[in-house]
């Protein structure tokens, strides 16, 4: 079976990190969870180290990894991280401290169902700054605080964009000190305390580096970095933190030398991929593959690296993958395990998986 090992005490380690630079330039930051999927041996081993303490909130889209933080350390603070749906009000309030939004109709909503369970809920409004995702127009900005600062349940606590996610764009300065200014106008006009610009995430943390955000931008949103020790930016390790808290494992079902072309006509009936050099192989040629116990129902295989230099992907189908080993299959045998170090989305992949053991250390 396919394993994807987790080593949490390297993610302690980046937490520990990333609290320490963050700190010190005055940045708070929420632990962005949506990749773990809930799961609860690894959030157990992280969620209740002393280091967490130190971290604004633990943020997550999902309200079924919410519930299971929540039971895990209730004195967490809590953030949903997408525009909530109003069916979903009741838990997003039970469960959220926070939330991020964008939609007038749901913060009514959200303030309607935190008057029944009598508590405030706490709302960062997000705005659109070029990412063409969720967002309020920028020059709606205005006319919208003045609408959700007389809701008497909800405590806007902030403002927020997302960057970085669907188009890529990258939270450079001029985008960020944007984002400060509306903040500086919103609160001059309705004298109400902004605490949270949140514009920064992983891909934000290389220029940190260079010195290059606005002072007012005082809230990251951070996932990738925490987990993989990278920034999405360069897809480079940042400072020191570590890049192999992650380590996917798969067991070799067979090895046999095969040649480059298939015997038979190709019809439509296949839901396999090959890889775009058995195309430009010689045909008539032969090499060992191995075949391995995972497949496009587990993870895309363009997501993982090789950690040996000596194999490369030939093609996938639902559950099973094969690599090419060369000319020479060395020591490699059945049951040997080929082992790969995944991406974000890899590792989000394989941990939503229910072929994949996971394995907590």
């Amino acid at each position: 079976m396919a394993t994807l090992k987790v080593y949490t005490d390297r993610i302690i380690q980046n937490v520990k990190k990333l609290n320490s630079f963050l700190g010190a330039e005055d940045i708070e930051w929420s632990l962005v969870t949506k990749m773990l999927n809930g799961n609860k041996s690894i959030l157990e081993k992280i969620l209740l180290d002393e280091s967490i303490e130190k971290v604004h909130s633990i943020a997550d889209s999902r309200l079924s990894n919410l519930k299971v933080i929540k039971k895990i350390n209730p004195k967490l603070v809590t953030m949903y991280i997408k525009p909530p749906a109003p069916s979903l009000a009741k838990s997003i309030v039970e469960f959220a401290d926070i939330s991020m939004n964008s939609s007038l109709e749901t913060i009514e909503v959200l303030n309607e169902e935190a008057m029944r369970q009598d508590v405030i809920h706490k709302i960062i409004v997000m705005i659109e700054m070029g990412e063409l995702r969720e967002g309020v127009l920028r020059d709606n900005v205005l006319r919208f605080y003045d609408k959700v600062f007389n809701l008497s349940n909800i405590d806007i606590i902030g403002i927020g964009t997302n960057l970085g996610c669907m188009y890529g764009i990258e939270p450079t300065y001029d985008k960020l000190i944007q984002l400060s200014l509306y903040e500086q106008l919103i609160e001059a006009k309705f004298g109400h305390n902004l605490q949270i610009v949140s514009g920064g995430s992983s891909i934000t943390l290389p220029y940190s580096l260079e010195q290059k955000l606005p002072k007012g931008a005082n809230h990251f949103r951070i996932g990738e970095a925490a987990f993989l020790g990278v920034s999405p930016l360069n897809n480079k390790k940042f400072k020191n933190l570590s890049t192999n808290a992650l380590e996917f494992k798969a067991e070799i079902l067979e090895i046999e030398k095969k040649s480059y072309s298939p015997d038979g006509i190709v019809g439509d009936g296949n839901i396999g991929h090959i890889s775009d050099k058995v195309d430009e192989a010689d045909p008539y040629a032969e090499s060992y593959r191995a075949i391995v116990d995972f497949g496009v129902l587990d993870v895309e295989v363009d997501n993982l690296i090789s950690k040996n230099k000596n194999i490369s992907y030939f093609g996938t189908t639902s559950d099973m993958t094969v690599y090419d080993l060369g000319n020479s299959k060395s020591k490699i045998k059945v049951g040997h395990k080929l082992k790969f170090t995944p991406n974000y989305m890899a590792a989000a992949r394989l941990l939503n998986s229910k072929y994949v053991e996971i394995e907590v250390v």
